[in-house]
């Protein structure tokens, strides 16, 4: 009786609209799995030989998964947050000597027949973690520096564990637990440190061949950045204009120079040497202000052309130590070399199949690039362009609107969390979500490196389904709960 009230209870709290578009999702991914290892043999879409059929048994696993989450109780995940985080750490750890090379990857621990990758499942433990800190007395991200060398620490352990097992795809999934910092209270200037380190790579390994004034093009863009940084940095923490009149008056006097050395005149100067100079005087001049006007956060602008500049030289080193195949997939990426039978042979393929679509695509089962196989890998990363050639433009805005619905009913669910602990793993999991699909149909369309990240709930593969599953209906569990009460 009391089994039978409690089930009552869950029914009656869960948030259904969550769940009704996880199922769509779910019915959705069959069938585009159907559709994308299809072979003209009319094979039942049950059929266990076909990877609809075989995505069809993960679901319904999946399904008695939820169930069995949603019976348990949901202090029981806060409790154990950290002994489930080290278990997972420490299956991480031993994944590499019990996995079979699939690919120079070792990621994969087999139990007969069933294949389990555990780094999906690292996903949910990491959140509990990361969430059952926060969550602790008193804690506050802010508060000392070793609050964030433990949330840090939390993210960067799975990392480096799965980078041991040649998986960077899903190694990089993990940054984007980053955001919940941020949500928690982590400076923004960290997050824009990070997109300047992006915009510094691909500047300064998209652009090496040509020079301007002497400097290699990559650099030249790098140091006209840092002086804009530099002045729109000192405008905003000095609160007055005068400081970055003068930034700008000074910089622009030092690239007059350089031009007129090196363009009329035609010589030949050491520009790279003038234009950090002129960083170096910029910087000295700021330290002086931030003295004389008592403002230490223009130091701030100090710091971030320092960095810019140590960064830039270590592009050519950071860069080197990639695989010879995430080098060239990041070459493909930015236009610096043409491969379509290479590296950029499956994300050529996959634009074609979109593209072929038009608006509202060629039908179900009919694509030709899709039955004719032209994509590799096509029912599990690059299922994304079955979609967009079945279903044309409009599926593919269907199924960007159901992701866009769940992410927002997600962060929506946070914000009403009660309790630290709900909140920060509700954007755990919002922060997952976005990461996947963002870089999943941004390299199927040639905008991201093919670096092997599925498409949540599409993509073939019981792994990936199980571990956003597990995922998804904690959370539901944690409100479902806060409803309760």
């Amino acid at each position: 009786m009391q089994r039978r009230s409690e089930t009552s209870s869950i029914l009656r709290n869960i948030d259904w609209t969550t769940v009704l578009i996880y199922l769509a999702m779910v019915i959705c991914g069959v069938l585009s799995i159907y559709a994308a290892s299809y072979d003209f043999d009319e094979a039942s879409i049950f059929s266990a030989d076909e990877f609809s059929g075989k995505q069809i048994r993960w679901i319904g696993l999946a399904f008695a998964l939820s169930f069995v989450i949603l019976l348990i109780n949901a202090r029981m995940y806060e409790t154990y947050a950290y002994p489930i985080y080290l278990f997972v750490l420490l299956l991480l750890l031993i994944t590499p000597f019990v996995a079979h090379d699939i690919k120079g990857s070792r990621s994969w621990i087999s139990f007969g027949s069933m294949s389990l990758q555990p780094a999906e499942f690292a996903k949910f433990a990491t959140a509990l973690a990361l969430a059952k800190l926060f969550s602790g007395y008193q804690f506050v991200l802010n508060a000392k520096f070793s609050n964030y060398v433990m949330a840090i620490g939390i993210i960067v352990l799975p990392v480096i564990l799965i980078l041991a097992q040649n998986e960077t795809g899903s190694a990089l999934t993990f940054m984007a637990l980053f955001f919940v910092l941020y949500r928690e209270g982590m400076s923004g200037l960290i997050l824009f440190a990070a997109l300047l380190s992006v915009v510094i790579f691909v500047v300064a390994v998209k652009f090496t061949e040509t020079a301007v004034f002497g400097i290699p093009t990559g650099e030249f863009v790098i140091m006209l950045i840092i002086a804009v940084v530099m002045i729109g940095m000192s405008v905003i923490y000095s609160r007055r204009g005068e400081i970055g009149r003068n930034l700008l008056i000074w910089f622009a006097a030092v690239g007059l120079t350089e031009w007129v050395l090196t363009g009329p005149m035609d010589k030949e100067i050491p520009a790279l040497a003038i234009s950090l100079g002129a960083i170096f005087v910029a910087c000295v001049y700021l330290i002086v202000e931030s003295v004389r006007r008592r403002r230490r956060k223009i130091l701030i602008a100090c710091g971030a052309a320092v960095f810019s500049v140590g960064f830039m030289f270590s592009v050519n080193f950071a860069f080197n130590q990639l695989q010879p195949h995430q080098q060239q997939r990041i070459k493909v990426v930015l236009g610096i070399e043409e491969d379509l039978r290479g590296a950029g042979y499956n994300v050529n393929q996959s634009k074609i199949a979109i593209g072929s679509g038009g608006f509202f695509g060629k039908g179900f089962l009919n694509g030709t690039q899709t039955k004719l196989k032209y994509v590799p890998e096509q029912h599990t990363d690059f299922i994304f362009c079955t979609i967009g050639e079945e279903e044309g433009f409009a599926g593919a805005l269907v199924v960007i609107a159901l992701y866009l619905a769940l992410i927002l009913r997600i962060i929506s669910i946070a914000e009403r969390q009660t309790k630290t602990f709900g909140r920060v793993y509700a954007y755990c999991v919002a922060s997952y979500l976005i990461f996947h699909f963002c870089i999943n149909i941004g390299m199927v369309i040639g905008l991201c490196p093919v670096i092997g990240i599925p498409l949540p709930f599409f993509s073939y593969g019981g792994s990936s389904l199980w571990g956003f599953t597990i995922l998804l209906f904690i959370l539901l569990k944690l409100d479902s709960a806060r409803r309760a009460n």
